[in-house]
């Protein structure tokens, strides 16, 4: 009976690496379908566009103009793969959600991916399915009130309202914050942005929270801007970043890439108006960013040149920032923490080789 032990011991040793073997390989399950064929950035690249969720009524990160153009951050961040795969900062359409429906739509396929100042947290990164790439704007909740209200803290909500946009961790940062501070306030909630930013200016309530960012945009499209001012009050960390479906790594890795290349592009003083001038650099990382040197673009599926297209189309990190949110617009929006790392920023791209 031991020989016939040992026997089955031999066998099972040998079979069971074959056995793991072919769930790495045939198994494209396992792999999230990033298995070749199967990554949704085939199916963009058969399609010949990309279908990008934002917002489309915050001014500075998505908004629909008066033509039906769209600008912003976010939108250009959605250009911007566009270029990289396509070569045309046109081959996007944009969706516009509200905060309750974009992770269905993302979840569902409607969008590749969304781009719409939406918070990096654990919960959303993990039991919502999503797969956050880099931080595009770092950011803080804040409140806003009308000039002369008399209301300077939170704690001059005792007994008052706050407009809120339900579905977003704004709506949680407040609850948690007022109860921190022992404030019996009473919020309105509202599904979409423009409903709770409208309630606001009728007085239905005293004050309206959101992301810093947001609030500054938002008071641009308010009757008489300077009528309202946004307070010192810093109630959280939001990280604003585009997500993917999660289980796709080869198109979320063409995502991430394109971002953190944007930014690298600053760092290395690159921009659309000087590209030219680094076409012949000696510079290794210039070189491969630019894909004048190694295979950084076909690792990724893409063309060698998939940042110098972006770069020259679309600009760096630096440029859309400015273009979009910067001092000669009217939300005038320091660069502060959204600096890049060399000027005190957070904004840090990992090494391109």
């Amino acid at each position: 009976m031991r020989k016939w032990s040992w026997l089955l011991l031999a066998v099972m040793i040998f079979v069971a690496p074959l056995a793991a073997c072919r769930s790495r390989s045939g198994d494209t399950s396992a792999q999230g379908g990033s298995a070749s064929g199967s990554s949704l950035l085939n199916k963009v690249t058969e399609r010949g566009k990309i279908l990008c969720g934002v917002s489309g009524n915050l001014p500075g990160f998505s908004y629909v103009e008066q033509q039906g153009n769209y600008s912003g951050l976010d939108v250009d961040i959605c250009r911007a793969i566009a270029v990289a795969m396509f070569d045309d900062p046109e081959a996007v359409e944009f969706r516009n959600l509200n905060a309750k429906e974009r992770f269905t739509a993302l979840q569902s396929g409607e969008i590749d991916i969304l781009s719409r100042n939406t918070t990096w947290t654990i919960s959303r990164d993990t039991s919502v399915g999503l797969e956050f790439a880099p931080t595009v704007f770092y950011d803080g909740q804040g409140m806003m009130v009308k000039k002369g209200s008399g209301i300077t803290e939170l704690k001059g909500f005792e007994g008052k309202s706050v407009c809120v946009q339900t579905g977003t961790t704004n709506e949680q940062n407040l609850a948690d914050q007022m109860s921190k501070l022992g404030v019996k306030y009473t919020p309105i909630v509202f599904e979409d942005v423009n409903a709770t930013y409208e309630a606001y200016a009728q007085d239905r309530c005293e004050g309206v929270t959101s992301d810093r960012s947001q609030l500054v945009s938002r008071r641009s499209v308010l009757p008489n801007p300077d009528n309202h001012e946004v307070l010192k009050v810093v109630m959280s960390k939001e990280p604003l970043a585009p997500a993917v479906k999660d289980g796709d790594s080869q198109w979320f890795d063409t995502v991430k890439w394109v971002i953190f290349g944007l930014i690298e592009a600053e760092e290395q003083g690159i921009n659309s108006q000087n590209i030219d001038q680094f076409a012949n650099s000696n510079d290794p990382v210039v070189k491969r960013l630019l894909g004048t040197e190694g295979d950084l673009g076909k690792g990724l599926g893409l063309s060698n040149d998939f940042m110098a297209r972006a770069i020259r189309k679309v600009g760096n990190y630096g440029e859309i920032y400015e273009r979009n949110l910067g001092a000669n617009t009217p939300f005038k929006l320091e660069r502060s923490q959204n600096d890049i790392w060399e000027n005190g920023g957070l904004m840090y791209a990992p090494p391109f080789r």
